[in-house]
């Protein structure tokens, strides 16, 4: 029987210190494909920092947490983006708490500013090199993220203002804001109504924050070694590191391959 296998990819497809995907893992991602499996990203990440999976063709990606969502072709089956009101009220907010934000659009996104925070996070992602200047307009675009270079407690306050706004975190010093709606979960189960797969054929590897109501919402929950103990305690198998392979040793140990 066919799975549907949804894949983190920073820290679970991507290394942190490589900033690639490893050889073992491209051959691993190629013997699912080849057995039947179909094979989804589902990343905090947008399609323009997808570049590091270009050598391998996924059957469809789950992008920005959920919120905008696409298959192999391009043909995007669902999108959700923050609401303009929302919008004018986080810029609002930055006047009087400033904080780097990346407000992301569908191909790029654009910074209010930059400082190390920003510098931090590109340095391990090498995904966020954009520009950074007014801001003003983006309440006249699609934003279907708004990366927040802020703390937790900062990061309470903020939402306490953002009322059809979630928040997901996977790095100490920042949180991605997103609309209510669209998470992993809502691209996961688009994907498996698409493709006509079980929920009880569904297969996710992550390690994050963001990660976790993927991860409690597939049949099987596999988190990698890197994650945090709380995360751990809700996967059905924990394998080993990103920079040990471990997708390799989970889908052995899983009879994927």
């Amino acid at each position: 029987m066919k799975k549907a296998i949804f894949f983190d990819i920073d820290g679970t497809l991507v290394s942190f210190k490589t900033h690639q995907v490893s050889p073992k893992t491209f051959e691993t991602l190629k013997q699912l494909k080849e057995n039947g499996n179909l094979l989804f990203i589902a990343t905090g990440r947008g399609k323009d920092g997808l570049k590091v999976l270009e050598q391998f063709p996924f059957d469809g990606y789950i992008t920005l947490n959920g919120q905008y969502c696409y298959l192999g072709n391009g043909d995007v089956i669902y999108e959700n983006f923050i609401p303009k009101d929302e919008l004018v009220i986080l810029l609002e907010y930055l006047k009087d708490h400033p904080f780097p934000c990346g407000f992301t659009m569908e191909n790029t996104k654009v910074f209010n500013y930059r400082d190390e925070r920003v510098d931090e996070v590109h340095a391990i992602t090498q995904n966020d090199d954009h520009p950074a200047g007014d801001v003003s307009n983006v309440v006249n675009e699609k934003i279907y993220q708004a990366m927040s270079f802020i703390n937790e407690e900062e990061e309470k306050e903020l939402m306490k203002n953002l009322k059809h706004c979630t928040s997901a975190r996977w790095y100490p010093t920042f949180c991605d804001i997103s609309p209510i709606g669209g998470t992993k979960v809502k691209g996961i189960d688009r994907f498996c109504d698409y493709f006509n797969i079980p929920i009880e054929d569904t297969i996710a590897f992550g390690d994050g924050g963001n990660d976790r109501e993927m991860l409690e919402h597939v049949h099987t929950a596999v988190v990698m070694g890197s994650a945090s103990d709380d995360l751990k305690e809700i996967g059905t198998y924990v394998t080993d590191d990103v920079d040990h392979d471990g997708i390799a040793s989970a889908c052995v140990r899983l009879g994927l391959i």
